[in-house]
């Protein structure tokens, strides 16, 4: 392991209590009755010790999305060709996509990532962290070294120093023709889920190439052998570039007391070798929504995560996340700008 992923990992700690508890008491003393507004409360509480203080703030979130290429791709596990990948990265830098509309409704910055597209187009706008055109496919041997797995997580730990300065959240997106693939060998390899329980649709299979994607995934396990034991290693084994980087992105966030708003299956599967690799980093992770993927369920349980929303979303991108982030900022609103009991004048001797 190297020295700046160790740093980033000694870096994590749980939320603060004290902080989420004063949180709590000045919500128990609005206009309400205690506990009123339920998970609403709650992600407040939790925004506030995962920031380490009492008064919370979203400042401009950031919603970041890392595109990269899978070989896995080749195997016909897509209803779409990989030239699909670098198309939306221009889209997403032009500002035509869901997560682009999205993030401006939101009042979120966007940041979109290449890691490793194939077919990379020169669109200004895009930041520059490829690790390579693209893995390789993991039916054939791992989808990168270990060393490479390694690199990712450091891209990843290092975009948070760059990015996240006055961002009182981050939103993870990402992009890659064939990513469901990985994200289903991760959700088997470390929740411990069967190919046939991992393993959806995600952007249309019909039935046959749902049964070669789980056939995929069968073999790919049973050649690569990854360990649940040794994060890296599954990272290396079956996952993509732009998830390792997306997990590296969620440690250095949790590391700077960042919130991390994690958006679909394959960011949420990123987001399961950043905890493997520092359980505690479940504290700063709040789920956006739960998608129609069924792996995701399982992925979510595995984090000991509750999804915000429920929309049957399956696009990925970090839509979802997107989504999710006024509900963030209504948490705050709520603490903030709503009245007190002896501020309006309320009688509070019912409570």
């Amino acid at each position: 392991m190297s020295d700046v992923l160790e740093a980033a990992l000694a870096a994590i700690a749980e939320p603060d209590a004290a902080a989420g508890q004063e949180v709590q008491r000045r919500l128990d003393e609005k206009t309400k009755p205690r506990g009123s507004l339920g998970g609403l409360e709650r992600l407040a509480v939790q925004i506030a010790g995962i920031q380490r203080t009492a008064d919370p703030s979203l400042g401009r979130p950031v919603v970041v999305v890392c595109a990269a290429d899978h070989g896995v791709a080749a195997e016909g596990v897509s209803a779409y060709p990989s030239s699909v990948t670098a198309q939306m990265v221009a889209n997403y830098a032009a500002g035509g996509a869901a997560v682009s509309v999205l993030a401006r409704r939101a009042g979120a910055r966007l940041v979109v990532v290449d890691c490793g597209v194939a077919e990379p187009l020169p669109v200004p706008g895009v930041l520059d962290r490829r690790l390579g055109a693209g893995t390789a496919s993991m039916l054939r041997g791992p989808a990168m070294s270990r060393e490479l797995a390694v690199a990712a997580l450091e891209t990843g730990i290092g975009l948070a120093s760059e990015l996240l300065d006055g961002a009182g959240c981050v939103a993870l997106g990402e992009m890659g023709i064939g990513n469901s693939t990985a994200a289903a060998a991760l959700c088997c390899a470390l929740a411990g889920a069967t190919p046939e329980e991992a393993c959806g649709r995600g952007t249309g299979l019909d039935d046959e190439g749902l049964a070669r994607k789980r056939d995929v995934v069968t073999r790919s396990l049973a050649l690569n052998h990854p360990a649940p034991d040794d994060p890296v290693g599954v990272l290396a084994a079956v996952g993509g570039f732009e998830l390792g980087v997306l997990a590296g992105l969620a440690l250095g966030a949790a590391g700077r007391h960042v919130p991390v708003l994690v958006d679909g299956y394959p960011a949420s599967s990123a987001v399961l070798v950043a905890a493997a690799l520092a359980p505690a980093l479940r504290g700063s992770l709040i789920a956006a929504h739960r998608s129609s993927e069924p792996g995701h369920r399982i992925v979510l349980e595995k984090l000991g995560l509750h999804p915000l929303l429920d929309l049957e979303l399956r696009l990925g991108e970090g839509s979802g996340a997107a989504l999710a982030l006024p509900l963030l900022g209504a948490a705050l609103s709520i603490l903030d700008e709503m009245a007190t009991f002896a501020s309006a004048g309320v009688d509070d001797s019912g409570r």
